[in-house]
């Protein structure tokens, strides 16, 4: 019995066995916002427009800079939308949120928000398209640090 108990005590330690940690695949989105697929994909936003995200290179404690393109159905890039976000941790929701802000339009046409990763584990950072003072989509994408 007691070799058993070892074998599973450094099975749990090695990683073999990790039914207690939760990975952000499994983490519940925010209510009303859509699970998005991973960066660089093109994302419908309506039948008109759609748009691709990611960070400006890949995110890891400190600061991360997300950015969003938005494009018309003809490749034509858009700057008409209003983006707002925020960055949290969906296992402590509140907790480490950078709150809810507008993203910034560079000179490129390029929508981009600082997001302050200050831990590791499961992130959640949100997407808010308006256009025209109406709410046209909410995405969430979740990645693990």
């Amino acid at each position: 019995m007691r070799r058993f108990v070892m074998c599973t005590l450094l099975m749990f330690s090695l990683g073999v066995f990790a039914p207690l940690s939760v990975c952000a695949a499994s983490a519940p989105i925010k209510a009303g916002y859509q699970l998005l697929p991973k960066p660089g994909e093109k994302i419908p936003l309506s039948k008109d427009y759609y748009f691709i995200y990611g960070f400006d290179k890949p995110p890891k404690l400190g600061m991360a800079i997300m950015k969003v393109e938005i494009f018309n159905r003809n490749g034509k890039r858009d700057t008409s939308f209003v983006v707002r976000g925020d960055a949290d941790m969906p296992s402590m929701r509140g907790a480490h949120s950078n709150g809810e802000k507008e993203y910034t339009l560079s000179a490129k046409g390029i929508y981009l928000k600082p997001i302050r990763l200050v831990m590791p584990g499961d992130w959640e950072i949100t997407f808010a398209f308006m256009k025209n003072g109406k709410m046209i989509f909410r995405g969430a994408y979740l990645f693990d640090l």
